[in-house]
């Protein structure tokens, strides 16, 4: 009896699985793409491929019975409000066409536990682990600042990824300041970085050209003075934008300083 109980539950196992790929295939692999992109491809796809479906519902969604009732309801009335994805990634691919009445919600409900179940593989988890790293390096490399801190928050960054997402609620008034701030603090440090690229070359160039490291020892202090410059302005960018949102708008944030 035991073996027989076995054997149908392994049986039942297999077929629902089986059925979770044919939906996926059926309903999901004309825009998601089914198979662990490369990271040039990521640039291209038309929509998010599901491995990144699934890493970004896994990040936001922790509890799985969540996260399955989360695609279920998505997929049947898709917004960009609900997206778990960043803002500007969903501008750039737009909101998926609603299944509704198209696919029924049981096999919904099946589509959405097979792809929790093999989404993403580790293979894709640590290629965007190795991208997200070199990109972080890459931003200290060319950071234009005298602190790099994750207490000192990129807000204007980690603010447009998360703009139209319900959860952080940004009011058209906030809105309006926020776009404001944004405006300002990109304004000031882009001028400051064009300025500091011309002295980093020189600098650069008389050092590799072996002239005395005091020929330049001036240019040195203007670009620690235009640092110091591009800091105030990411301080007072954080103040502006701590000042313009909610303690539950902070805490919604939180988790993206470290982004």
């Amino acid at each position: 009896m035991k073996k027989t109980l076995l054997l149908l539950t392994t049986a039942t196992t297999m077929m629902f699985a089986s059925n979770g790929e044919e939906l996926i295939k059926a309903n999901c692999a004309s825009c998601h793409m089914l198979t662990t992109p490369s990271p040039e491809m990521i640039l291209i796809l038309k929509a998010p491929a599901m491995e990144a479906v699934a890493f970004h519902v896994n990040l936001a969604i922790p509890k799985r019975k969540d996260a399955e009732a989360f695609i279920v309801d998505y997929v049947q009335n898709p917004d960009a409000s609900k997206s778990v994805c960043e803002s500007n990634k969903v501008a750039k691919f737009g909101v998926m066409p609603s299944l509704k009445g198209k696919v029924s919600e049981a096999d919904l409900k099946t589509i959405a536990s097979y792809v929790l179940d093999n989404f993403p593989t580790p293979e894709f988890v640590t290629m965007i682990t190795e991208i997200q790293r070199n990109d972080k390096m890459n931003g200290l490399v060319n950071s234009p600042f005298l602190m790099n801190q994750e207490a000192l928050p990129h807000m204007t960054k980690i603010l447009i990824q998360n703009w139209d997402k319900a959860t952080l609620g940004l009011t058209p008034e906030q809105k309006e300041k926020l776009l404001l701030v944004r405006k300002n603090t990109i304004g000031g440090i882009k001028k400051l970085k064009q300025q500091m690229k011309v002295l980093e070359q020189e600098i650069i160039e008389a050092v590799v050209d072996g002239e005395d490291p005091k020929s330049v020892s001036k240019k040195v202090d203007e670009v620690a003075k235009l640092k110091a410059q591009a800091t105030k302005i990411h301080l007072k960018c954080i103040t502006d934008t701590v000042e313009t949102l909610t303690d539950e708008q902070m805490e919604t944030l939180f988790p993206f300083f470290d982004a």
